[in-house]
């Protein structure tokens, strides 16, 4: 165990480094002048290389878990790890191992060093990348490597990340030296993102996941199709967490029919024998949701957010120990439940009894209010929130204006959202009214609804409100017929169906309703909730104290 490799070691930050100047870049390159690496580090070094080296799993899930963040908040809290002509000496230059610690050296500058990373530091680590995985996919037999699940998860999630984060930062053309925009015009190549859909699709195509995927749906031996490397746990596993990395590229690149594309053969309403890593359940949920939502496939989405809702509701001890999820699952849960406030406002239905009093107890019932009474600021106050940071596939060209390019492709899905909302903003009164009748004339109706519209005269047009009153009508029934997935295992199947809870129909100038609620049969939920207590009771009896 690593534990026999700790050393005391009285590390005194302050005394080892001096005062700071206060600008980052010089503080960070004083620090690597003066940097005296603690024996503890080299220890746990030369211990996760052996570890490495050796494919313990269960060993290597310690240290990547507990020890690495371990060192990291006692000795690297706000500085980089150690330099890679540091850590190569201590490790005998092991390529494999300098790769592999190189992608989390890299990760942590993204993380925790104050000013992000340089453009050099986002070259090398996208460099890194291409090192690790011409690795993998190059070899004809599958590598010597075995790394743990969650590490698999964290690497793919990482690099769709740091591919972001430069498209984001590419796009900022403002703060730029004419050195830097030459540069970046000069290294096109680096962060493209053809280049990070054909790494994602290569792990995808190399592992045979999706037959993989396709044969254990049908309850076949997914080994049969996997070929010599798709049994391999290594690949397997990043092959599934690239379909994933997919859904989200698409996702942040706006094409949401090719995010729920990619995973056709993953069940997304089922748990699959692969999403046992909480972090990548999640994040599959997220994105698959808020595809639904730009879809208008309001009830899918409702499905998908309420079933991963509950989920982390019941197992959120599970990784609440872990900063580095429990902050991300923390603000993907608060996104969700905004998201899923939208959908109900738009579509309206019954949902889970203790995600209901979630949304009841915080801030939400009043984002909810607000956006059920039509205020198109509180959705898109909420949509910006909620939704992913859209990038534009292609970067602006360096000789442009000096501005901030990268917020358009937001900006350009929040207008496509609202503007599918203004279409809605009348559904929820003429529903409010359509509830306390069974008949109800159109010039009632109308009147009804034209008493906010009157103008100061008080003098109005009752067959021009008749005539608007009829296209909200219409839409009505339209917006309220959505496609709803019953089966098969592609997310984009499914059946058109009606989500409203009252159905009419317009007979020349009467509106006849119909209230198609079901009611609640709470016998059944009673009866289930027995039999559960009586299969509990006899275990327990079963049970040799």
């Amino acid at each position: 165990m690593y534990e026999d490799y700790e050393q005391t070691y009285n590390y005194d930050y302050e005394s080892d480094y001096g005062p700071h100047t206060g600008d980052p870049q010089l503080d960070n390159e004083y620090n690597r002048q003066m940097y005296m690496m603690p024996e503890v580090v080299k220890n746990f070094l030369v211990y996760f290389r052996n570890a490495v080296n050796e494919g313990s799993v269960f060993e290597l899930q310690n240290l990547y878990e507990v020890h690495w963040p371990k060192l990291t908040e006692d000795y690297f809290e706000k500085r980089p790890w150690p330099e890679e002509a540091e850590v190569a000496k201590i490790v005998d230059n092991d390529p494999v191992f300098m790769i592999l610690y190189k992608e989390l050296y890299f990760r942590h500058i993204y993380a925790k060093i104050q000013g992000g990373p340089t453009l050099e530091q986002r070259f090398n680590s996208f460099y890194n990348y291409c090192d690790l995985f011409n690795y993998i996919l190059s070899a004809e037999e599958a590598v010597p490597l075995e790394l743990p699940d969650l590490w698999l998860w964290e690497l793919v999630d990482e690099f769709v990340y740091q591919f972001q984060s430069f498209a984001q930062y590419r796009a900022r053309l403002q703060k730029k030296t004419p050195q830097e925009l030459e540069t970046l015009n000069s290294h096109n190549k680096v962060w493209n993102v053809l280049c990070v859909l054909n790494v994602l699709h290569s792990l995808v195509d190399k592992s045979n996941i999706k037959q993989q995927l396709d044969m254990y749906a049908s309850g076949g031996d997914p080994d049969s199709v996997a070929g010599d490397l798709g049994r391999h746990s290594l690949y397997k596993m990043l092959g599934y967490f690239s379909l994933v990395g997919l859904l989200r590229l698409h996702s942040l690149l706006g094409d949401y029919y090719q995010a729920i594309k990619v995973l056709d053969n993953i069940e997304v309403h089922l748990k699959s024998q692969f999403a046992h890593v909480p972090a990548c359940q999640i994040s599959t949920s997220y994105y698959v949701g808020f595809v639904y939502m730009m879809m208008r496939r309001y009830s899918d989405a409702i499905r998908t957010f309420s079933s991963i809702l509950l989920y982390i509701q019941r197992t959120k001890q599970l990784f609440a120990s872990k900063s580095y999820q429990h902050d991300q699952i923390n603000k993907q849960t608060d996104q969700m439940y905004h998201l899923l406030a939208i959908c109900l406002v738009l579509h309206p239905q019954c949902i889970d009894e203790s995600i209901q009093q979630t949304l009841r107890e915080k801030s939400y019932h009043e984002k909810m209010y607000k956006m059920q009474y039509g205020d198109l600021q509180e959705f898109e106050n909420c949509f910006v929130f909620a939704c992913p940071k859209f990038l534009s596939p292609c970067p602006p060209p360096v000789e442009s204006i000096p501005d901030d390019y990268s917020k358009e492709a937001i900006r350009h899905q929040t207008q496509v959202f609202v503007e599918e909302v203004e279409q809605q903003r009348m559904l929820p009164t003429i529903r409010s009214y359509l509830k306390l009748y069974t008949t109800l004339p159109l010039t009632k109706l109308a009147t009804f609804m034209g008493q906010n519209q009157r103008n100061n005269d008080g003098k109005w047009d009752l067959n021009k409100e008749i005539q608007t009153l009829i296209i909200h009508l219409l839409c009505f029934k339209h917006k309220m017929k959505n496609l709803v997935w019953t089966k098969g295992s592609s997310g984009l199947d499914g059946k058109f169906q009606s989500g409203s809870e009252l159905d009419f129909y317009i007979d020349n100038d009467m509106i006849h309703i119909a209230d198609t609620k079901v009611a609640h049969r709470y016998g059944d939920f009673f009866i289930r909730k027995i039999l559960k207590f009586e299969e509990l009771n006899r275990k327990l009896h079963h049970l040799k104290l």
